[in-house]
Formats: structure tokens, sequence, C-alpha cells
């Protein structure tokens, strides 16, 4: 468990590989996107998490705990806030809500992926979106995926922006299989 989970952070970049004395290598931008876990029935309008959708968050928060994150943002929606809790409780980071606008869903992704990689340069961010805002944010920051079902919860998407060179993405999944 230990060997792959380091795998999977070097792989993301997560963990890079140190540079000849003397050199100055700018690090790579990782961001980790996820969609909200599995909402509750009620309230309609803006549900919390529910029991399952709770113990998601919890390996969320597991998974991604040793990773070096450095800024959470997430929607106003209390299910995207409720899926990062864990996480910035143990890391003691607060959540940056990254408002949805009257540019609506296109322009809140351009504006976060313009602010992402202005202000996190270098860093590791996780973003918890929705459905659609997930593979629209990825395509955004230069990787795309496909579009994601109503019932896709357990997708975690790490998105290396290196200074020079292409960008890798790796499709990852956590907590509980649908």
């Amino acid at each position: 468990m230990l060997r792959r989970r380091l795998f999977l952070l070097l792989a993301a970049g997560l963990v890079w590989p140190a540079a000849p004395a003397g050199a100055q290598t700018p690090a790579p931008t990782t961001v980790i996107v996820v969609r909200h876990a599995e909402k509750a029935e009620k309230p309609a309008d803006d549900p919390g998490l529910s029991r399952k959708g709770l113990m998601r968050a919890e390996a969320l928060a597991d998974a991604l705990e040793g990773a070096g994150i450095t800024a959470i943002y997430a929607t106003p929606l209390r299910r995207t806030r409720d899926t990062a809790s864990p996480l910035a409780d143990r890391l003691g980071l607060e959540i940056a809500v990254a408002e949805i606008g009257a540019g609506g869903v296109k322009a809140h992704v351009e504006s976060l992926a313009r602010l992402i990689l202005k202000r996190h340069r270098g860093g590791t961010v996780l973003v918890v979106g929705h459905s659609n805002t997930v593979p629209l944010l990825l395509r955004e920051l230069g990787a795309g995926v496909p579009a994601m079902s109503e019932e896709d919860f357990d997708d975690l998407y790490i998105l290396t922006i290196p200074p020079k060179g292409p960008r890798r993405l790796i499709r990852a999944r956590y907590g509980p299989p649908n």
C-alpha cells in the first residue's frame, strides 16, 4: 500500500527527485481534482453528504494527507465543502470558496484555472467540484477527460504541470468503489 502510494505520488510529481547540487529546477504545479462525495437526499436545494459520502470524504483525507497540499478550493455548495473538510481540518487549511458568478460554469472554470496557475505555481492544490466542473477544469488546465456521470464519486485526477514540457494526468480512485 505504501509502495503504491509512493509510486502514485512520484508519478504525479508530488514527490520530485532532487535536483543536482547548485541547480534550481522550478517545481511543477500539481492540481488534484475530485468531484464531491455522495450527497444526502435532503434538503433538495443544498444537501450535505450522505453517510457514504462522509466515509468517502474521510477516505480522501486519508489518501491526500501527506501529499503536500497547500490550498483547497470548493464551490459554495455544502457538499463540496463537506468533502474537503476532513482534509482541511487535518492540514489546518481554510477552504477557499470559488464562487460561480454571473458568467456561469465556463467563466468559473476559466477564472479558477487562472487563479491556480498564478497563485499556486509550484504548489499542490486540491479542487473539489461537480460532475460538470471537473472535466471542464481539467480541460482548461490542459488535460482532457471524458464527461462524468451522476454515479462517479471515486475518481481522483492528479494533473502535473511542469514549468516546461508536457502535462501529465493520472486518474486514480479513492474510497470504496461506486
